[in-house]
């Protein structure tokens, strides 16, 4: 009966709750197309009004900037005339003493507020300037110097230098009786203007009769044509276009070209100096911005409408709070049940954790144990030799021949050092690995691994050809199992290659993104990559191996953060990589300042 209660008063509300919810559609789709027809003729009304005050104040800044120009150039035109009238410049012209016309042009400059002024001599050589480094330079070359000569006027000069900016100079014959002397020259500073005109939303550019660009507030646009700057500074694509045009979602109509990527406004004036004419691309962010302000507004009336059409549907809804409240329980009891389960199975993966590791430690051991014969054999022989070296030893003592005997007892020392060596090495390999990880660097894993392997592999006679970096290869790991993974994949590449006549395993360290550890064979290969490294998976004999090496390894090198693949040669054989995640420069610098607190 308590089953079944839910299911019948699920049963009676259902025709409430389907009628309810059609209502909810109802309502919803009637709001949301209101609010999109609301919003789109704002967007075309708000657009329009906007634009044409953005239009409006373009043109007045065009007219500002304009008269700029003008009064610049103005300002700097009757400067030649004066100073090549100047008695001053004519005496210093005729005697050639020019050791204080520099001084002069520099008072005159900071008076005038001139970007330059330079005094000429018929030779075009730079005698005095507002500039003392100019001093010395020959311009006899330069066309406001040679048209200054010939005429009897003020001449203007507009050249694009190396840098690519532009030279705006005044230049005028100075003369004594009608004979030419040399040539003022007044540098005109309109690059500043462009400093003061650049602006994130608007971009400003010159052009003269020829229609070249030689004031722009950007500098990349000097000395190209309109067009080509338009096409240099044009949108990726048409969709990126309609996206910097609209803000994302509403198309903003009426725009004149794209710069800069977007939609802009573009207005042309004349300037009434030589030809020039002054353009000015102005962005519809600011109309956008207000725009999006106004819609913002009215989306949020049609979203609170749209709240309380929701609240007054949901008091329909209230009358199903008691069954849902009783169905809570039952799904709370459940959850509760399903928290012991899973508190029950948390405990007995733990439990399976700790066996796995138990497993993987009695697995070393068994490798440990398979080596050692073969290490007691690679004992033996230092043993057998220091046996012979200690008698003939003791004949020489016998004989007072010291130095020769010394000899023997360093070459006693020297495989003692070795014994030890390999005893240490097994050592190593025996404890348990922790669980702190420290930079490890893999070379000295590998020439570890092949150390403790050398006697098996001299039984063997394999030829292994180990191909290592210069370079350290840094990994943050646990030495012993990294190493225990190494063994275990020579072990298999050893089992391998006992069928073949001349067995051969090649190992190549590379570090690239990560540190790659690749060991290949001439064996056999591998039938069944699908099932390799699954526990109890071997194609050992009976007795020769359970199938817990591979499972073990690529645990190992899972927790390290790296990843074991296997593969078949494409010469045969088989080809293990492992990879794992380089120890970078921050985790050292992290690890030194630990350790330095």
């Amino acid at each position: 009966m308590k089953l079944g209660a839910p299911s019948e008063a699920k049963s009676a509300s259902q025709p409430m709750t389907l009628k309810a919810l059609w209502t909810v559609r109802i309502v919803v789709i009637l709001l949301i197309a209101l609010a999109v027809a609301t919003i789109w003729v704002s967007n075309l009304w708000l657009t329009q009004s906007f634009t044409e005050t953005t239009r409006n104040r373009a043109e007045l800044r065009s007219a500002l900037y304009s008269n700029a120009i003008n009064g610049e150039l103005k300002r700097h035109q009757i400067v030649p005339l004066l100073l090549s009238r100047d008695p001053f410049m004519i005496t210093a012209l005729n005697s050639q003493d020019f050791t204080s016309t520099s001084q002069r042009l520099i008072s005159f400059a900071e008076e005038i507020g001139t970007s330059g002024l330079r005094l000429l001599d018929s030779e075009g050589r730079v005698v005095a300037s507002s500039d003392r480094n100019e001093l010395g330079q020959n311009l006899r070359s330069e066309r406001y110097f040679v048209d200054a000569l010939r005429a009897s006027d003020t001449i203007f000069s507009a050249e694009q230098l190396e840098s690519g900016g532009f030279s705006f100079v005044y230049a005028r014959r100075i003369e004594f009786e009608k004979e030419g002397l040399g040539v003022m020259v007044v540098d005109v500073d309109l690059q500043s203007l462009e400093g003061r005109w650049r602006s994130p939303t608007e971009a400003v550019l010159v052009t003269n009769s020829e229609g070249e660009i030689i004031i722009a507030t950007d500098p990349r646009w000097r000395g190209l044509t309109m067009e080509e700057a338009l096409v240099r500074t044009a949108p990726a694509s048409a969709i990126r276009r309609a996206f910097e045009a609209t803000g994302g979602y509403l198309e903003l109509s009426g725009h004149d070209t794209y710069f800069r990527g977007e939609a802009v406004m573009r207005t042309d004036s004349r300037i009434g100096f030589r030809g020039w004419r002054l353009t000015t691309f102005s962005s519809y962010a600011s109309v956008r911005e207000r725009v999006n302000g106004v819609l913002a507004i009215e989306i949020m009336i049609f979203a609170i409408l749209l709240a309380l059409a929701f609240y007054m549907l949901s008091r329909r809804a209230q009358s199903q709070v008691g069954i849902f409240r009783r169905e809570s329980e039952q799904l709370r009891a459940l959850n509760a049940r399903l928290s012991s389960e899973i508190a029950e199975r948390k405990k007995v993966q733990k439990n399976l954790e700790v066996a796995e590791q138990s497993l993987a430690q009695s697995q070393k051991l068994a490798a440990l144990g398979e080596m050692s014969a073969a290490v007691s054999h690679e004992l033996n022989q230092p043993l057998a030799a220091m046996r012979t070296y200690l008698a003939g030893a003791k004949l020489l003592l016998q004989r007072k021949r010291v130095d020769e005997a010394q000899s023997s007892f360093q070459r006693i020392d020297d495989l003692i050092s070795r014994m030890g060596a390999i005893t240490k090495q097994l050592k190593s390999y025996a404890r348990k690995g922790g669980e702190d990880l420290e930079p490890v660097d893999l070379r000295n894993a590998v020439s570890g691994s092949l150390s403790m392997m050398e006697p098996q592999l001299k039984q063997s006679q394999i030829q292994v050809t180990t191909t290592l970096p210069d370079e350290p290869v840094l990994v943050l790991a646990d030495r012993v199992r990294l190493e225990q993974v190494i063994i275990n994949l020579f072990r298999n590449a050893l089992d391998a290659t006992k069928v073949v006549a001349a067995p051969q395993i090649d190992i190549l360290l590379t570090q690239g993104e990560t540190a790659t550890l690749t060991l290949r064979d001439n064996g056999n290969g591998i039938e069944n990559l699908d099932d390799l490294f699954e526990p109890f998976y071997t194609t050992k004999l009976p007795g020769e191996g359970v199938g817990l090496g591979l499972a073990i390894s690529s645990g190992i090198v899972t927790d390290l953060g790296g990843n074991l693949t296997a593969r078949n040669g494409q010469a045969g054989g088989a080809v293990f990589e492992m990879q794992l995640p380089l120890y970078s420069q921050d985790e050292q610098s992290a690890a030194s300042s630990e350790a330095a607190e």
